[in-house]
């Protein structure tokens, strides 16, 4: 399929794919959206010291590098488990400015080093920061009570309704535990109720830039 590396409304990169109509990230910014929903309406809202995080759709490292970025600010200590059944590559790495846009050039070697760590292993980032890369379809999940956060970023219900389902959903609500939260910017009226369905209470949230509402459900 062919992948384009494209600039956002708030200039920070995304990658386009033109058969499907569909980015990485909100085509209206990739790091308003990444803050807005996955650090303001999700990490931000744990007091632990301690937070473990997966995240569904590892793809171009941007929310793991927010993440390690606003870890880097507190003294929480952060245990990141990434998946990613299609790893970008390499070359469209290089084409990110995500370090540049975010202001953290002393910091590009550490973006660089999340994707080019070995996959299924985990690696100590920096002192309060280990990042975990798992290559694996979504359905192939099986952790429990594992996680305080996840980051469900998909691709959207449009174009993939199967990561978006109560198989899915249940998985998710497995691996979190109890008051344990997942943000996504999606939705939709589905999504809501698969998560429902599930056992997940949602919240409706306003929306990143381009959207108007997303979603919070805890377990």
């Amino acid at each position: 399929m062919k992948r384009e590396i494209r600039i956002t409304s708030d200039g920070s990169t995304t990658i386009h794919l033109p058969e499907w109509n569909e980015q990485y990230h909100s085509k209206h910014g990739a790091i308003q959206e990444a803050k807005h929903v996955f650090i303001k309406n999700g990490f931000s809202t744990i007091s632990s010291d301690k937070i473990s995080i997966l995240e569904i759709g590892f793809g171009t490292g941007l929310n793991a590098f927010i993440t390690f970025l606003e870890a880097k600010k507190s003294t929480k200590n952060i245990d990141y488990v990434g998946v990613e059944a299609y790893p970008v590559e390499d070359l469209e790495i290089q084409q990110l400015n995500y370090v540049s846009e975010l202001n953290a050039q002393e910091f590009q070697a550490i973006f660089e080093e999340m994707h080019a760590i070995s996959w299924e292993e985990k690696f100590q980032i920096s002192t309060n920061f280990s990042l975990t890369k798992r290559k694996q379809f979504f359905n192939e999940i099986t952790d429990e009570n594992t996680f305080d956060i996840i980051f469900f970023d998909a691709f959207g219900v449009r174009v993939q309704p199967e990561l978006w389902t109560e198989i899915i959903f249940s998985k998710m609500y497995k691996a979190l535990k109890n008051d344990g939260i997942l943000v996504t910017y999606a939705a939709a009226g589905s999504v809501r109720r698969a998560m429902q369905s599930v056992g997940f209470t949602i919240e409706k949230l306003q929306g990143p830039p381009g959207k108007r509402e997303m979603l919070r459900g805890v377990k």
